[in-house]
């Protein structure tokens, strides 16, 4: 099976400017190919996850990766998948997010030797004169089409900002620019990112004639079963920092994920072999849950490493299955500046634990009978703990069937 097969067996490609010139490219090593990640946070997150990957899977067949961070297109804001306006960051905010994605990028991607390039838009969209931009770049530009954009249209009721409207130039200007410094021949993106893609292949041409062979392809979105993008819980994005989303939370993230979504994962994320994976389809049941183990440890191998994996897988089977090691549960502190005369209750433990918003929130788990410490339900929205209450291994705080945290003293 060729590379590029195997990107469509795996259900990864969503739409390609020319099949048969982007398989020659792919197939033989012949890509040098870009993706672009604005650094609109200081981690990457799940929404990220499918792009690494791939750069992962085409570098490992012999093509070159260029991740570019958008250090200069992030001044600006993407409107894609956006009802409303972005937030403006600083340029102080932008560079250090900018270097956190250096660092976690590292995971999926080879920069030794040459065989993959980190660049930043900001070393060259920050320094265009605004005039002759517009003279060189603005006449390959048609309104008209620009506005059947579909990035743009989904704003058109609500606003849409000037400066949002130049973004497709900045992007596009991205491709351009990258085409002429380091022969970049392909653009690789989400698919709400298509008309952006579009106009960077388009400007290339005009600019630099019908025999400039620049391709795109777009990457297929990575929805659940009901058609929304994964990667979001009730508290926020899963982010592929430990310090915002723990290893632990990573994998249950991807263990609770739903039957009807469990191989589709399985096959767009894992490395695992197309047979191993086919042979899994069949799966029902039980099985279903031995499936759902596999794509949890693999995709926290991925991200967080093997120790890891193994810690949140031990971790998990030690509260849902009765066996593995209790020791790698997260764990929450509690310590006298949590004590309100001598004590603290269920509903200020639920919330500095994370598994409650609010004590309002913890108070409805609590009179819903969702909550249990070491097995027991709490029924009462007033029971308090001491410290001795937590003393030696501690004792499971849990919500729900799937959320749980040890409290422990300090």
């Amino acid at each position: 099976m060729t590379v590029y097969d195997e990107l469509v067996a795996r259900g990864l490609i969503a739409q390609v400017t020319d099949e048969d010139e982007i398989k020659e490219l792919v197939n033989n090593g012949k890509a040098v190919f870009y993706i672009g990640f604005d650094p609109t946070a200081d981690s990457l997150h799940v929404g990220h996850f499918m792009a690494l990957c791939l750069m992962k899977r085409l570098q490992m067949a012999g093509n070159k990766p260029i991740a570019l961070i958008g250090g200069g297109t992030a001044m600006i804001g993407d409107p894609s998948g956006r009802t409303d306006m972005r937030q403006m960051m600083t340029k102080e905010t932008i560079n250090h997010n900018v270097e956190c994605f250096k660092k976690q990028m590292s995971r999926f991607i080879d920069f030794s030797d040459g065989k993959a390039m980190l660049v930043n838009n900001a070393d060259w969209l920050l320094d265009l004169n605004y005039v002759e931009l517009l003279r060189e770049v603005g006449a390959c530009f048609s309104v008209n089409n620009m506005l059947r954009a579909e990035c743009y249209k989904q704003r058109m009721e609500k606003g849409l900002s000037f400066l949002e409207f130049n973004y497709m130039i900045m992007q596009s200007y991205d491709f351009y620019e990258l085409y002429q410094k380091y022969g970049c021949n392909m653009q690789f993106g989400g698919n709400d990112q298509w008309s952006n893609m579009l106009g960077g292949t388009e400007l290339i041409r005009r600019k630099l004639g019908p025999d400039a062979d620049a391709y795109a392809m777009t990457i297929t979105l990575l929805l659940n079963s009901e058609g929304k993008k994964m990667g979001k819980t009730q508290s926020g994005a899963v982010w592929l920092d430990p310090n915002k989303t723990s290893p632990f939370d990573f994998y249950q993230y991807w263990r609770n994920v739903a039957d009807a979504d469990v191989m589709k994962c399985i096959r767009m994320l894992t490395f695992l072999p197309l047979e191993e994976i086919d042979a899994m389809d069949s799966w029902e049941g039980s099985k279903l849950n031995e499936a759902k183990e596999i794509l949890a440890f693999e995709l926290t191998k991925l991200v967080h490493g093997e120790e890891e994996a193994q810690k949140a897988q031990e971790a998990a089977r030690a509260l849902f299955s009765n066996g593995g090691d209790s020791a790698n549960m997260p764990t929450c502190e509690v310590s006298e500046e949590d004590l309100r005369d001598g004590a603290v209750d269920i509903l200020a433990l639920l919330v500095k634990s994370g598994l409650a918003g609010t004590r309002s929130e913890a108070r409805r788990n609590v009179t819903q009978g969702g909550v249990t410490l070491d097995g027991e339900k709490v029924t009462d929205f007033k029971a308090s703990y001491t410290l001795d209450d937590f003393s030696g291994e501690g004792k499971v705080l849990k919500r729900g069937k799937k959320k749980f945290i040890k409290i422990v003293t300090k």
